[in-house]
């Protein structure tokens, strides 16, 4: 089924129809190995230089209210109070991990691309959301991952070229989960949306 998700997936628009980026699975010994020494690195705050910024350089400060929303919401679904550094930290944990989900993803873009290219990886992974949804699977993306480039080629034998976009968790979700209960709010349509002329 896999494979007939990314094929899917693969059907978002590209610009020029360069279809930017790969998916690498990561099965067996070499994703516990991997998951262990992620979580070990973290744990030790052994931090690398990212392929590229997530965040914005100096976060704005309507920007950093909806992150503190969206941590709140989780943290609070799952009875985690914010001065519980330990359960904060464990379910952090969990990224790398993927989330113990029985399909692990690493997904990346060649260095060579440019800044747009991440505009059509970003439609094909929505596309495998989708797909996989179709299907009554779930996804996860595992932004947390991309802190990680180097020790994550090095496991997986890929060149520098191989820019470390996300993780990806696939499987059933368990809708009795804590976590799978949190509500994230979205932005009012003025927020975001203008008409002008």
């Amino acid at each position: 089924m896999l494979h007939a998700l990314l094929a899917q997936a693969r059907l978002a628009p590209s610009g020029a129809n360069l279809q930017p980026g790969a998916f690498v699975q990561v099965r067996g010994a070499l994703r516990e190995t991997l998951s262990a020494d992620l979580v070990e690195a973290w744990q030790h705050g052994r931090a690398e230089a990212e392929d590229y910024s997530y965040f914005p350089q100096t976060m704005p400060h309507t920007l950093r209210r909806r992150q503190v929303a969206a941590a709140q919401a989780m943290y609070g679904a799952l009875g985690v109070a914010r001065d519980d550094r330990a359960g904060r930290d464990a379910q952090f944990a969990h990224n790398f991990r993927f989330f113990d989900a029985p399909v692990a993803l690493i997904v990346t873009i060649s260095h060579e691309m440019g800044s747009g290219c991440y505009m059509d990886l970003g439609m094909t992974l929505y596309g495998l959301m989708l797909a996989a949804q179709a299907q009554g699977l779930s996804t996860c993306a595992i932004g947390a991952m991309a802190s990680y480039p180097n020790l994550i080629r090095g496991h997986l034998g890929l060149d520098a070229s191989s820019h470390i976009v996300c993780g990806i968790a696939l499987g059933y979700a368990d809708t009795d989960a804590p976590v799978n209960q949190t509500h994230t709010t979205r932005c009012a349509l003025d927020e975001y949306f203008k008409v002008v002329g």
